[in-house]
């Protein structure tokens, strides 16, 4: 009897807010779906070859000489920045309908906010390194400071860049060594991936060289090289011969200098010294390969 009097007097109300439970429940899961699904539509595009509506108002800087690594490199990027927001869409959309429900329960939110508050404070502290590493990577996706397929500098490592996420950055060197940088500890980045390179070619000569004739040579050649397979297709400039760069007890170097495609310094340099070289030794100015 007094069973039934008290469903009597507290059922409607227990039944009127466990409805009100389940539509807010309800509705969070449907928000946070549509929220999710608006993202996942916003970061395709990068694995058909076009740049995904996520990444059109951020500044991109990949190279075009990256051929099919940049839909990989718009890819990861879209789909890491995607995943963070994804995340923040959760905690939001849960976080309001878990309050709202302690609300309906007729709970006081205010010290469970402050709670939280103080949590937060103090996980923040003992994960300083973990929250520094989250940031910067963040930043570093937001400016596309580089991505997969770029050659850069790192400090603690220089390599191509193999992979990017939001706590470290995978490179690998000359050497074949896979290099894992924290990203709160990148101080400086040197991209030599970005806009354009510049190949340095440096000829040390023995002392006594006719250097107009040595500046001749090198203006010539390197202008016929540059004109031909393979290099033409990655030379957008003409090369210049700058002269004598340095001079040591045991030669004189001069510098030729070309811009090239992103990338492509290296090769560029090799193929140069290898036509350069021969053309000042059949012309009687041999190169000291020893200096």
């Amino acid at each position: 009897m007094l069973a039934i009097d008290w469903w009597a007097e507290h059922g409607p109300t227990l039944i009127g807010k466990a409805g009100k439970i389940a539509a807010i429940l309800l509705i969070a899961i449907i928000v946070r779906w549509l929220l999710r699904r608006l993202i996942d539509r916003l970061t395709k595009g990068a694995d058909v070859g076009k740049k995904p509506g996520l990444l059109k108002p951020l500044k991109e800087r990949a190279p075009q000489a990256l051929g099919g690594l940049v839909s990989a490199r718009r890819e990861q990027r879209a789909k890491t920045i995607g995943s963070v927001l994804k995340s923040v869409v959760s905690m939001m959309v849960f976080g309001i309908a878990f309050l709202q429900v302690l609300t309906e329960l007729t709970f006081n939110v205010a010290p469970l906010l402050t709670s939280a508050g103080i949590l937060g404070v103090a996980i923040g502290f003992g994960s300083q390194n973990l929250v520094k590493d989250f940031l910067s990577g963040m930043f570093m996706m937001l400016e596309d400071q580089y991505g997969v397929g770029d050659v850069v500098d790192l400090g603690p490592a220089t390599g191509t860049v193999e992979a990017v996420g939001l706590r470290t950055t995978t490179i690998r060197d000359g050497n074949g060594t896979v290099w894992y940088v924290r990203n709160g500890e990148i101080m400086r980045v040197g991209n030599s991936s970005q806009g354009f390179a510049v190949a340095v070619v440096d000829l040390p000569l023995s002392f006594g060289t006719n250097l107009r004739k040595a500046n001749d040579i090198l203006a010539t050649v390197s202008a016929e090289a540059v004109a031909e397979e393979p290099l033409s297709k990655d030379v957008i400039d003409k090369p210049e011969v700058l002269g004598v760069e340095k001079v040591t007890p045991e030669s004189i170097t001069l510098r030729v200098t070309v811009k090239v495609r992103p990338g492509r310094q290296w090769a560029v340099q090799r193929e140069l010294r290898a036509r350069l070289v021969p053309a000042l030794e059949d012309a009687g100015v041999p190169a000291k390969t020893d200096a």
